[in-house]
């Protein structure tokens, strides 16, 4: 490691690595490709900017939380590119993947879709489609929690989205469409030459009929919302009326289009890979799970939850908050220095990639002692106050943040609450836990079983 000067914070010489294990041509390549969440957790041991190699390239990640907040809240020199052109194919030019002006005038157009009066709104449609899918559960049925999870989601995220004119069938051709482009994107994503996914091979030719068929089902709901003229105070509603504050200019349909698109797929496969992980987590942890239930139960009183019932449940979201750090959606993403820039003590040329991980952050011990503990009072009372800024980092930070982070937390809090108040999932005995690094952070298959409480 070799000591840098830098002047953010001043007081503070960054140090520099260079991660181990490069090999010739292929970099750290296979490192990330065969084992990517325990080789970028092992990184931070060797300073707080760690050269990687990209193939031929030369990258460097951020380990230190203030190294990734400079990458982050300074978009104008760490710009958006590399991975995010590739998920353009699915999501277009949408707020997500959008640089610049163009993204500050989408966030501008978009935001009040997500204050708070919206979010309250769209939380009865979540209540309504948990309820309906818990009052098929039978005692000592066998459920894949992930499975489950992500066909709620699917259906909380189009009600969220259209509110009406979407039947089930519909709704369950989008979400195996949304599984077949997401786990595309991710391959194109890691196969930087993109010479694979130009071949006329079956996979390519399956991808692209998904991704043709998702953006049509999306399409033919906005034309007939247009036509109809209706405002049904959903979030499609919404963005089709929305005006830029000094302009009055609206979204066209392809624009429209983008962005339901993109909210389709942050609004189903990560929360409900978020789902997946607390309830496996709190059925290997029956002490937890019984807090979070004694709390439920004191707060409840037998009735369902509400939004309104959200912020006395200081005990489940801090079950959510150890989840997120534990398992991170977003488990690793990228930026492109714009020009030349110094970055922990080093000059860093224009072109560059940093990489930034929630992985590395969170499971750093430096950061958060004892860290593969699961332990929710870390984000109680006092304790909460000592973690260090920027070291969580689930729906990342600045201006290009999650614009949908409370709308995430607030889906997946409910939905906790109307399970956990009726319900105990137990695993089933043999069941590992084995996340899977794809576009997010997915738990696989979680068989558990349903015990009435």
């Amino acid at each position: 490691m070799t000591p840098a000067k830098s002047s953010a914070p001043p007081e503070r010489p960054w140090t520099t690595g260079t991660a181990p294990g490069s090999v010739p041509l292929l970099g750290h390549t296979l490192e990330l490709w065969r084992r990517p969440l325990q080789f970028l957790a092992s990184l931070p041991a060797h300073g707080d900017l760690v050269e990687v190699r990209l193939g031929p390239s030369r990258a460097y990640l951020a380990c230190h939380p203030e190294l990734v907040r400079q990458v982050l809240l300074n978009p104008r020199v760490f710009d958006k590119g590399g991975v995010f052109d590739k998920a353009r194919q699915l999501l277009g030019n949408s707020l997500s993947v959008s640089r610049g002006e163009d993204h500050r005038y989408q966030r501008r157009m978009i935001q009040p879709a997500f204050h708070t009066p919206k979010i309250a709104a769209y939380t009865a449609a979540v209540a309504d489609d948990t309820r309906a899918a818990i009052g098929s559960w039978e005692p000592g049925r066998t459920l894949d929690i992930s499975d489950t999870m992500h066909a709620l989601l699917m259906r909380v995220a189009a009600r969220t989205l259209f509110s009406t004119g979407i039947d089930e069938a519909t709704i369950d051709e989008a979400r195996h469409c949304l599984r077949i482009v997401s786990d595309g994107i991710y391959k194109r994503t890691m196969a930087p030459l993109g010479i694979m996914e130009k071949l006329p091979t079956p996979g390519n030719r399956r991808y692209d009929r998904a991704n043709a068929r998702l953006r049509q089902i999306v399409d033919e709901m906005i034309r007939e919302r247009r036509r109809s003229g209706a405002d049904h105070g959903d979030l499609l509603s919404t963005l089709l009326r929305a005006e830029h504050p000094e302009t009055g200019k609206g979204l066209d349909d392809g624009e429209v289009l983008d962005q339901v698109v993109t909210f389709l797929v942050a609004g189903s496969e990560t929360t409900a890979s978020t789902l997946a992980f607390v309830f496996h987590l709190l059925g290997a942890h029956p002490e937890v799970e019984k807090r979070v239930h004694a709390e439920i139960d004191e707060i409840l009183e037998g009735r369902s939850p509400t939004f309104e019932d959200l912020p006395s449940l200081e005990y489940t979201r801090g079950v959510i908050t150890e989840s997120l750090r534990l398992y991170p959606p977003s488990w690793m993403a990228m930026r492109v220095t714009a020009a030349e820039t110094e970055l922990g003590g080093r000059t860093v040329p224009a072109g560059t990639m940093i990489l930034y991980s929630a992985q590395a952050l969170h499971h750093n011990p430096e950061l958060f002692p004892d860290p593969e503990r699961f332990d929710p009072e870390r984000w109680l009372g006092d304790r909460a106050k000592e973690v260090e800024r920027g070291a969580l980092l689930p729906f990342g930070a600045g201006s290009h943040k999650c614009i949908g982070d409370v709308l995430a937390l607030t889906e997946t809090a409910l939905i906790v609450a109307t399970i956990a108040s009726r319900w105990r999932l137990r695993p089933v005995p043999g069941t590992t836990l084995r996340p899977e690094p794809k576009a997010t952070l997915e738990p696989g298959p979680l068989p558990m079983v349903c015990e009435p409480r």
